[in-house]
């Protein structure tokens, strides 16, 4: 099966496939996603959600197929451009991947520093994306001494500083409470509504009912279908004598 909605695409995915020796992770995925749109990837473990999102960002290479990112081919492009294209992205992980030996302020502030900005603008747009997430008074805290909510928080911020074109979420609340969940969604709605495509993989039936935006369903790699929902029981039955 294949999704296509080419116009305004700024990922487009053409027979993608993602072996690991025999097995296949990814089979024959075909997939255009619009400028700024809210996608939600869903299926069960081990369905290639986590695979597909890591073939975007280079965080592994495809066995077979195309994929471009905004115009650029990353089977076509030189190794010494890699890292332009991954500044399309900001990615949050579902474990935060923040650097426990720097402070909440140096693991933000580290992805402007690589694209060469100064340290004046590099203040002022970390303290603005901390306000938005709603942790500017643990700007000085190292990671290991906050929530699991408010590293996710961090990770959050630190995806959306470099004002990237595309978020990738794995799982992003998977580990977390409801509560916390429902705030990193609520952030993530907000990047979406300033302009930003989104892409969540995500098996939470919760947010894939209230987020709001196109759900596409994978199984064993493949898209597919998504399965009918549930039927809804209605536990008050009456009896007619």
């Amino acid at each position: 099966m294949t999704e296509n909605k080419a116009e305004n695409a700024i990922i487009r995915m053409f027979h993608v496939h993602k072996r690991y020796g025999k097995k296949n992770a990814l089979a024959d995925i075909t997939l255009d996603v619009e400028q700024n749109e809210l996608l939600l990837v869903t299926g069960p473990s081990g369905a290639g959600k986590s695979t597909l999102l890591r073939l975007l960002y280079f965080g592994e290479a495809l066995t077979e197929g195309q994929i471009l990112i905004d115009g650029m081919n990353l089977s076509r492009i030189s190794k010494n451009r890699i890292p332009l294209v991954r500044r399309q992205f900001g990615i949050i992980f579902q474990d935060y991947k923040l650097i426990p030996t720097k402070t909440v302020y140096e693991n933000i502030a580290l992805v402007l520093e690589v694209k060469g900005e100064k340290t004046r603008f590099i203040q002022k747009k970390v303290g603005s994306v901390l306000r938005t997430v709603g942790m500017e008074e643990r700007i000085n805290a190292f990671p290991p001494s906050l929530s699991g909510g408010e590293q996710q928080r961090i990770a959050v911020a630190r995806a959306v500083v470099g004002d990237p074109k595309i978020i990738l979420a794995d799982e992003p609340t998977g580990s977390l409470d409801s509560e916390s969940a429902d705030v990193i969604m609520s952030l993530l709605k907000g990047v979406h509504d300033r302009g930003a495509t989104v892409i969540i993989a995500t098996h939470d039936k919760e947010i894939i009912h209230n987020t709001g935006g196109r759900v596409i369903y994978l199984k064993d790699g493949c898209l597919m279908e998504p399965p009918m929902p549930e039927p809804q029981t209605d536990k008050k039955k009456t009896i007619t004598l």
